[in-house]
């Protein structure tokens, strides 16, 4: 059969067009999708710079909260009152988790998408309520005993091998000695947080159990790091304290709710243990605290946490070190 020549003509301007079309459409669809991309690029960095600054935010609040609990105690100090940190301070009131939106209509802000979906909380820890692992290498033959009985008995009573202990401790002053030396060789790095701890052959189950009853802070003066007697826990206040047993360490801990440690003699009294333990190494002030933050944006969350070193002359709070991270949530976790 011959095809008429305008027949041809007509076949080859239809398929001329449907390739216009064709090429029409995916330069389209191409240019859709760069602009559909580039405004994602562009909302996930706004997210990201938002987060941020509102995990930044949340360490100026915890640091503003504790600068203004040191603004306290200088008031009681004027009134005769001996300064003391407990767990009935503002600093100690977590940041529960609430809508973003929340905080911004109560500073009279406009909401965005962002906010709507973003959830909040913090929470402020006094770091000297556990063993700091640094008095390991307090100044003194004798001190660095202190501190290793102290450690002795909470690994005892955690029911730790005692032979992590024997080589956390030396490998603590090898570790000490090059740094100072500044000899490198085959000595393990000096720790600065406690999860470095397995770089001195610390095993990851032992660093799991002690995390709650232990930490890793910078010695002032080489002089051991006290623990507060109004917030640290009974299984650290049996180990800090030599002599004294478990139940009197359950008695120190449960009758401060009646009432603040104002000094150490009140922790001896509720001891019952007369004036022959050596409470040294305890007080119930503290220095040393972390603030944590964490932002929840649907299934994911960016978490910060901070150690930050109080002082309070002159008055202010230095941030010793920040770590953030980003974690999946599963399905029914917050």
């Amino acid at each position: 059969m011959k095809i008429s020549r305008s027949s041809w003509h007509r076949g080859a301007a239809l398929l001329s067009a449907m390739l216009t079309v064709a090429l029409v459409a995916t330069l389209a669809a191409a240019a859709l999708w760069q602009q559909w991309r580039d405004v994602e690029v562009e909302a996930a960095e706004r997210a990201r710079a938002q987060s941020s600054w509102l995990l930044t935010g949340a360490l100026d609040w915890g640091r503003l909260v504790l600068t203004g609990d040191l603004v306290e105690d200088e008031r009681a100090s004027r009134l005769g009152q001996p300064a003391a940190d407990h767990l009935g301070e503002p600093w100690a009131v977590p940041l529960a988790e609430a809508r973003l939106s929340a905080f911004l209509a109560a500073g009279g802000a406009a909401e965005d998408s962002f906010a709507h979906n973003a959830f909040l909380s913090g929470q402020v820890q006094d770091l000297q309520a556990r063993m700091n692992v640094m008095n390991l290498l307090a100044s003194g033959e004798e001190a660095r005993a202190g501190a290793r009985l102290r450690f002795a008995r909470l690994f005892e009573l955690l029911q730790l091998p005692a032979s992590e202990l024997a080589h956390l401790a030396q490998q603590l002053e090898r570790a000490a000695a090059a740094h100072q030396d500044g000899a490198e060789g085959n000595a393990p790095l000096m720790p600065s947080r406690f999860e470095h701890l397995a770089w001195l052959g610390v095993s990851e189950a032992t660093l799991s159990r002690l995390r709650d009853y232990a930490t890793l802070l910078p010695l002032a003066r080489g002089a051991a790091t006290r623990v507060n007697l109004n917030t640290a826990s009974a299984q650290v206040l049996y180990a800090s304290i030599p002599g004294l047993d478990a139940a009197g360490a359950q008695r120190i801990a449960s009758q401060r709710a009646a009432g603040t440690y104002r000094s150490v003699t009140d922790a001896r009294a509720a001891a019952q243990a007369g004036s022959t333990l050596d409470m040294s190494w305890t007080g119930v002030t503290s220095d040393f605290f972390e603030i944590s933050g964490r932002l929840r944006l649907d299934d994911i969350a960016l978490q910060e946490a901070a150690t930050v070193q109080r002082s309070r002359s002159p008055r202010r709070v230095s941030t010793l070190w920040r770590q953030r991270t980003a974690i999946t949530l599963h399905d029914g976790e917050v």
